[in-house]
């Protein structure tokens, strides 16, 4: 009998998964909070942010930025592994599955980026994904190694040299102020004229995702994807209850270490090689850190039970990225409430927590009548070509 493809059931869901997922949608909507309010590209945060606030984005620096985005990018290479191997274990062919699961991801990127906000990853992940559908071949163990290797040489290189150049330089290194696109940037969000606002984002998203950054893009990407399928491989989550001391043991190595790193720029220098060792080093292992926390939380029954809610957001994650945009956009563009620039950053950061309440909760009541979020229904319904 031929074994019919279909997306992963309820019960094959892999709890912690969904709870990691869930856990990173909120430290990825209290930093792009900051984006949706203000022109974050454009300013040196030390000198926009004043009293209460820039108390308030230190620790938001050290906690938060760019420590959660990572697992986002591993826990894709997870999913893409656990897929190859469903499809595979229903005698499916995995590569086409991919290959049109990616395309419509890349789709919805795209309407995302250039119609509501410029700051996102899906794109990225859709195309680092296609070349990560080839090297799923390897084993467990030799994309964690690869991975591991392509993520810290070239990030600890180019540390180095930023760090000599900040030493040998006689100009300036410190992070500075555009003046002239941050006023122009705040005119245009802050307009009513939707056109403007969607050339302004292509023009954002250009400066982020450009030829200039994207041999670094490439570099703090596909490393953590081939990371995350790599574990997947190895069943580390699936397997956190039996391996609570491995998990502990990268706690204890990763979350002193990512916070040693991540308080440089703050106890040292602000310079452009201590952000930088902050942002692509730090962040990266502290996010170890948390997902370590949560692999271990999610393998007791009581502490698992408590992180329940973000196991349900974590299973509609597409969906709430998005809606989040939605959301974040609609408050303080011009075309919208237009509040942008005009709430201080506490306000903000409680804003978004409030959001992510109200999703959690939309998140469980949804799910006591439907299987699936709305996103995902849809991205099920073009991957495998049937109602799900």
């Amino acid at each position: 009998m031929e074994n019919k493809l279909y997306p992963t059931q309820f019960f094959e869901r892999i709890s912690s998964l969904d709870g990691l997922r869930g856990f990173s949608l909120l430290g990825i909507f209290l930093i792009n909070m900051m984006s949706y309010e203000s022109p974050i590209l454009y300013y040196n945060p030390k000198e926009w942010w004043q009293g209460t606030d820039q108390s308030l984005y230190n620790w938001i620096e050290l906690f938060v930025q760019a420590s959660f985005y990572p697992i986002f990018a591993m826990l894709f290479g997870y999913g893409l592994v656990l897929i190859r191997n469903r499809t595979i274990e229903k005698g499916g062919e995995f590569k086409k599955i991919a290959v049109k699961r990616l395309f419509i991801l890349l789709i919805i990127g795209i309407i995302h980026a250039f119609l509501i906000w410029s700051g996102d990853v899906l794109i990225n992940y859709a195309i680092f994904g296609f070349i990560l559908i080839f090297l799923l071949k390897l084993s467990g163990k030799s994309l964690m190694i690869i991975g591991l290797s392509l993520f810290v040489i070239p990030n600890l290189f180019f540390s180095l040299y930023l760090m000599i150049i900040t030493l040998v330089s006689s100009q300036d290194m410190s992070m500075y102020t555009d003046i002239m696109n941050l006023t122009k940037s705040m005119d245009i969000y802050s307009s009513s004229n939707y056109w403007n606002i969607t050339v302004q984002r292509f023009k954002d998203w250009m400066l982020v995702n450009g030829s200039s950054n994207i041999i670094f893009i490439l570099f703090s990407v596909i490393p953590l994807m081939m990371i995350g399928a790599g574990a997947a491989k190895l069943k580390w989550l699936q397997s956190a209850q039996s391996e609570r001391k491995k998990w502990l043991f990268i706690l204890i190595i990763s979350l002193p270490l990512g916070l040693f790193l991540k308080s440089l720029p703050m106890f040292v220098d602000s310079n452009l090689a201590f952000k930088y060792i902050e942002q692509s080093l730090g962040g990266t292992i502290l996010s170890f850190a948390y997902v370590a926390i949560i692999a271990l939380f999610m393998s007791y029954k009581w502490t698992g039970r408590l992180l329940k809610p973000f196991a349900a957001s974590g299973r509609m994650s597409l969906t709430i990225y998005i809606t989040q945009s939605i959301v974040g956009t609609f408050i303080f563009y011009g075309y919208g409430l237009g509040l942008y620039s005009k709430l201080t950053l506490g306000t903000s950061m409680l804003l978004a927590i409030g959001i992510f309440i109200i999703q959690v909760v939309l998140a469980e009541i949804w799910f006591m009548k439907f299987k699936y979020g709305p996103l995902e229904k849809i991205w099920r319904y073009f991957t495998y070509g049937k109602s799900v």
